[in-house]
């Protein structure tokens, strides 16, 4: 009776071994690899090519992008889907604003003077504050 139950325990923990790798990974990495793969898919459908997925992608692993763009390159093909052109690029990202100059969101209007918006968005003592308008 305990070899019974003791070959049928064992049984049952070596029967999730193939378990115990997933288990046990870490989610954040899991997620990556993800993302990368779905990098790869939306970069074929896109009609990009791997090595523009790649320069684009830079912060991506490359072999998990390569595994999205082929699984996505051979659905594509199976089912006989035209890709859709990409016509958006890297962005190029601005570069450091100075110290005594401050980036406004307002449509239309550029850098301010640090100095010339201080003096003239504050109230003096005594004046009315209208709410703003847009």
């Amino acid at each position: 009776m305990i070899a019974r139950n003791l070959i049928l325990s064992m049984t049952l923990l070596l029967g999730g071994c193939d378990l115990i790798d997933q288990l046990m990974a870490d989610p954040k990495a899991i997620q990556k690899e993800a993302d990368a793969k779905a990098i790869g898919s939306a970069c074929r459908h896109g009609l990009r090519s791997i090595e523009d997925c790649y320069i684009l992608n830079d912060k991506a692993s490359k072999s998990a992008i390569f595994s999205g763009w082929k699984e996505m390159d051979q659905y594509m093909r199976e089912n006989k889907i035209e890709g859709v052109e990409s016509k958006v690029t890297k962005a190029e990202t601005p570069g450091p604003v100075a110290a005594d100059e401050q980036v406004v969101s307002e449509p239309g209007k550029g850098k301010k003077d640090t100095a010339d918006a201080k003096t003239k968005g504050k109230p003096k003592t005594g004046d009315k504050v209208e709410p703003a308008t847009h």
